[in-house]
C-alpha cells in the first residue's frame, strides 16, 4: 500500500508552481520518487485551465532551445523549457471551438499539428517558430492554419519519415485513420484513409527499417483498435494494406502502442484490463520479426494495480505513464530474454495508487537534453530529470533574497543573477493575495502589512516558490 504524503503543503503544490527539488529518501517536495528529480511544475491555475491530458515536444532546430506542447481542456499551452529550473509559459492557443478533456497533438518540420474531441474542432496548424520572440507573455495565439475534414478526433499521429498526419477516432473512415498531407503544412490536404478495422485509439506510423525486409522502406501503421492492434501499410495513403492483426487473452481495451527503436518490439498498453480483470498494471509484448505474423513475446507486469496509459520507447528505456502511478521508467535492454526491469518512477499523484482515471496522462521523453515532459490530468506541467544529472550546485535557489522572513511590514527581494519578472503570493488553501509583473528587476519591496499573519508561497517568475512568514 502506498503511503499517503498529502498535506496542507501538498494541497498548495497542487494548485500552484513550485520548482527544482531533488528526490531525496524516496521524495521530492511532497511527491514520491526514485532516481527522477523534479526540476520544474506548473499548476494547472497557472495556465488557466481546469484538466491536463496529453502532451509532446519541440526543439528549435534553429538555437537547440526545448519547448513542451500540454494539452488542456481550453486550449495548447507552450513553454520553453530550454531552462529546466525556470520555465517560462508562452501562451495558449485557444481550442477551436469548445472545451474537451481529450486533446492531441504532434510535431512536424516546426509545425504542431492538433485535434480534440471537441466538435467540429478539426486540426489546428501552429508554426512553433512564433515561440521564438514571444513577449509579454503568456500570449493568446491564433492558428496559423486550419482542417475542416474532419469534426471532432481522438488523436493524431505524425510519420517519422513521411509528409503525413494520421488522424485517428474520427467519423469518417469508420474511425480508422483519417490521412492528411501535411508537406505544405498552411495547405494541409486530404490523402486518403482506411477503414478496414473500423476505429483506432491510438497508433503509430514509421517508416519500416525492422527486421522483415519484406516491408522495408515501407510506412506501416500500428493501430490501437479497441478490440485489436493491427498492422497496415499505409505506404499508398489512398490504398491502405492491413497485414496483420495482434490480440492476446483478457483483452480490455488495446490503447496505445510503440515499437523498440529496432523495430523488432512492440510494446502494447491496454487501458482496461486492469480493472477488468483485477491485473496490475500490464504490459503486453509482441515479436514482431515477421510482420504477417506477430506473436505475444512476454507479459510484463509493474508493482501496483494503477492503468496504464501513454508509454514511450527511447534509447533502450521504456517510459510509461500509469495515471495514479505517475511516471515508471523501465529498462528493456534485454527484452529478448524477456528481462525488464523498473529502474525508477516519478508519482505526479501522491494520494494513491488505485485503479481510477488520475494522475499522469503522458509523457514526453525525447527531448536530448534528458529532462522528461510529465502531463497529469490534475496537476498540469511536470519536467523530471535522471537524478544525479545535475550537480547539487544546479539545485540553489538562483541567489533569491528573500528579507526579512518573517515579515511584519515589507519583504525585500532580491537576485545578484536573474531578473525579476513576477511576484505572487499565495495563502496554505492556494488563495492568490497578491500579483504583479516587473520589467527586468533585480531588487524590489512589497509592503506587506495588509495580509493576515501566517504561512503563505511566494512565487517568483510563475516557477520558483519560497515560503514567507508574516507576523
Amino acid at each position: 500500500m502506498k503511503k499517503l504524503y498529502f498535506s496542507t503543503l501538498g494541497l498548495f503544490l497542487s494548485i500552484t508552481v513550485c520548482s527544482q527539488t531533488p528526490c531525496e529518501n524516496g521524495l521530492a517536495g511532497a511527491y514520491p520518487c526514485d532516481g527522477y528529480d523534479l526540476m520544474s511544475q506548473i499548476s494547472l491555475e497557472a495556465l488557466s485551465a481546469t484538466a491536463g491530458n496529453d502532451s509532446w515536444g519541440w526543439t528549435d532546430p534553429q538555437d537547440g532551445k526545448e519547448y513542451a506542447l500540454m494539452g488542456l481542456n481550453n486550449g495548447t499551452a507552450f513553454i520553453d523549457v530550454s531552462d529546466p529550473t525556470a520555465p517560462v509559459y508562452l501562451g495558449k492557443l485557444p481550442t477551436h471551438t469548445q472545451s474537451s478533456p481529450w486533446r492531441d497533438m504532434k510535431v512536424y518540420d516546426n509545425y504542431a499539428f492538433i485535434v480534440s474531441e471537441a466538435p467540429n474542432h478539426g486540426m489546428q496548424v501552429f508554426d512553433l517558430r512564433r515561440l521564438r520572440n514571444s513577449t509579454n507573455t503568456p500570449v493568446t495565439f491564433n492558428s496559423d492554419a486550419h482542417y475542416d475534414g474532419f469534426g471532432n478526433a481522438h488523436n493524431i499521429v505524425i510519420s517519422t519519415g513521411k509528409a503525413y498526419a494520421y488522424v485517428v477516432g474520427t467519423s469518417t473512415y469508420e474511425g480508422g485513420p483519417h490521412i492528411i498531407d501535411i508537406s505544405n503544412p498552411l495547405n494541409p490536404v486530404l490523402a486518403g484513409g482506411y477503414a478496414g478495422s473500423l476505429y483506432t485509439h491510438d497508433a503509430q506510423v514509421v517508416t519500416y527499417n525492422g527486421p522483415d525486409t519484406d516491408y522495408t522502406g515501407k510506412e506501416i501503421f500500428l493501430g490501437c483498435n479497441e478490440e485489436e492492434a493491427v498492422i497496415v501499410d499505409v505506404t499508398v495513403p489512398g490504398s491502405p494494406v492491413l497485414i496483420s492483426t495482434m490480440t492476446y487473452s483478457d483483452i480490455g481495451y488495446p490503447h496505445q502502442g510503440w515499437l523498440t527503436e529496432n523495430q523488432r518490439y512492440f510494446f502494447l498498453g491496454d487501458e482496461l484490463d486492469e480493472r477488468d480483470f483485477a491485473l496490475n498494471t500490464r504490459t503486453l509484448v509482441f515479436d514482431l520479426q515477421d510482420l504477417n505474423n506477430p506473436v505475444q513475446h512476454q507479459e510484463y507486469f509493474g508493482p501496483t494495480s494503477a492503468i496504464d496509459h501513454n508509454g514511450y520507447l527511447n534509447n533502450n528505456l521504456f517510459y510509461l505513464s500509469n495515471y495514479t502511478a505517475g511516471i515508471k521508467i523501465i529498462d528493456v535492454t534485454n527484452v529478448a530474454s524477456q528481462s525488464l526491469s523498473e529502474i525508477g518512477f516519478f508519482d505526479t499523484h501522491p494520494e494513491n495508487n488505485s485503479t481510477s482515471f488520475s494522475g499522469s496522462w503522458s509523457n514526453y521523453p525525447f527531448f536530448e537534453s534528458g529532462n522528461i515532459l510529465v502531463s497529469d490530468i490534475e496537476r498540469g506541467f511536470f519536467l523530471i530529470r535522471k537524478s544525479g544529472t545535475l550537480s547539487a550546485s544546479d539545485f540553489t535557489q538562483e541567489d533569491f533574497s528573500i528579507f526579512p522572513n518573517p515579515a511584519s511590514s515589507y519583504v525585500q527581494i532580491k537576485n545578484s543573477s536573474r531578473s525579476i519578472q513576477s511576484v505572487e503570493l499565495y495563502t496554505l488553501l492556494g488563495q492568490k493575495v497578491y500579483s504583479k509583473k516587473f520589467k527586468d528587476k533585480r531588487d524590489l519591496t512589497i509592503n506587506v502589512e495588509s495580509f493576515k499573519a501566517g504561512l503563505y508561497m511566494l512565487r517568483i517568475n510563475n516557477s520558483f516558490t519560497r515560503k514567507l512568514i508574516i507576523n
